[in-house]
């Protein structure tokens, strides 16, 4: 496991926020990494702009449109992270499509990531038997390309677990990311599975938005991941918006310690 990955699970269960790099622009975006880091957000997923979201519900595939629209580039996310890497060693990953990295160079991709100590990064489109190809790559460079499980995966659960690094990202509910008013999926029994072949941690995510969800959901693994909810908060307050996302982080946070 990435040593930032085993940081951000190794002080109780873990908050994980996730925002999209370059919405509304990349200083705010870097301002609201900082709000993060000091809220007490373990691990901060950041989001690499591209065209097809496919895993996205609306509200993350607007911050898409609107990044791309600012000529957010991946080589300029990568000089944002340097220059975050001057002020916090916070733990991150990118959360991206296969695309991106593919066109950009797997190997170029792993070893800028490794400049900006990065600690490894999910991509939603690729599933499980064709992670090979990606997989390969970020173990030579040190870093974790994170399985992810869905309700969905039943009998798969175990054969993805037992491949998994850093951390397995449980899919909470069917359909695309997007704030959900109550979460009905078995979390606890997708956990009991997993844990009986890896002690690789579980965090959950897709659809959470309030203290209580996130403490439920974190009582059933090691940690809660939250997207569309910080997006939201972005989407209200532009530029304005890291003083908010840090209040809400915050309280995230205490509701899962």
């Amino acid at each position: 496991m990435n040593k930032g990955i085993e940081k951000a699970f190794s002080e109780g269960k873990a908050f994980i926020g996730f925002i999209t790099s370059g919405d509304p622009d990349l200083e705010t975006t870097e301002k609201i990494v900082y709000a993060m880091d000091h809220a007490g957000c373990d691990l901060i997923e950041l989001g690499i702009p591209f065209s097809d979201p496919t895993a996205e519900g609306p509200v993350i595939q607007e911050t898409n449109v609107r990044a791309l629209s600012n000529g957010v580039t991946t080589d300029k996310v990568f000089e944002m992270i340097n220059r975050i890497r001057k002020n916090t060693d916070v733990p991150m990953v990118f959360m991206t499509y296969a695309n991106v990295v593919y066109s950009y160079g797997i190997e170029k991709f792993c070893q800028k990531m490794v400049e900006g100590h990065m600690s490894g990064m999910i991509l939603p489109d690729v599933p499980f038997e064709e992670k090979e190809e990606f997989d390969t790559v970020c173990k030579e460079y040190g870093l974790d390309l994170i399985s992810m499980i869905a309700p969905t995966s039943h009998q798969r659960i175990q054969t993805i677990a037992k491949e998994a690094n850093g951390f397995i990202y449980c899919v909470s509910s069917l359909g695309v990311t997007g704030v959900r008013s109550k979460i009905t999926t078995d979390i606890g029994a997708m956990v009991d599975l997993v844990r009986e072949v890896t002690d690789v941690p579980v965090a959950v995510g897709f659809g959470i938005s309030t203290p209580e969800q996130a403490k439920k959901m974190a009582s059933q693994s090691d940690g809660a991941i939250v997207g569309s909810a910080i997006i939201k908060i972005i989407e209200k307050y532009g530029k304005d918006a890291p003083q908010y996302v840090e209040a809400y982080v915050k309280e995230m946070v205490d509701a899962i310690k």
